[in-house]
């Protein structure tokens, strides 16, 4: 059975760019284009690994992966924060709020889908 990710951001073309190369290795990719439908659909869909934007309307990627760790079932999800920032204490913020991982765009496609094998075991 394929694993199940789930990919946030507001931004149409990120999203589909990253829902195409991972649907295309094999996942099962479900998407939300702000924190408050992320957060509600990783709840309802238990996903496997999450791909959270920063700068989110409704709900920012940081507050939704704090709501997250508050959650025993959700405490050990792997999240992947993806932004435009890359100051460090950005990113120390992000893992702060329960980010497993901080990557910054522009990213390359072949090296998250090789780091998303890695992370899922693959």
């Amino acid at each position: 059975m394929a694993k199940k990710i789930l990919v946030a951001d507001d931004e149409p073309y990120v999203l589909r760019s990253i829902e195409y190369t991972l649907s295309k290795a094999g996942y099962n990719v479900v998407t939300a284009v702000d924190g408050e439908e992320a957060y509600t659909r990783i709840n309802a869909e238990n996903p496997d690994l999450v791909f959270l934007d920063i700068q989110m309307p409704k709900m920012d990627g940081n507050s939704v992966c704090k709501k997250l760790r508050e959650d025993p079932e959700k405490k050990d999800l792997y999240i992947i924060v993806i932004t435009a920032k890359g100051q460090e204490s950005e990113r120390l913020f992000s893992l702060e709020c329960g980010a497993s991982e901080y990557i910054t765009k522009p990213y390359s496609p072949r090296k998250m889908l090789e780091r998303v094998k890695e992370i899922l075991g693959e």
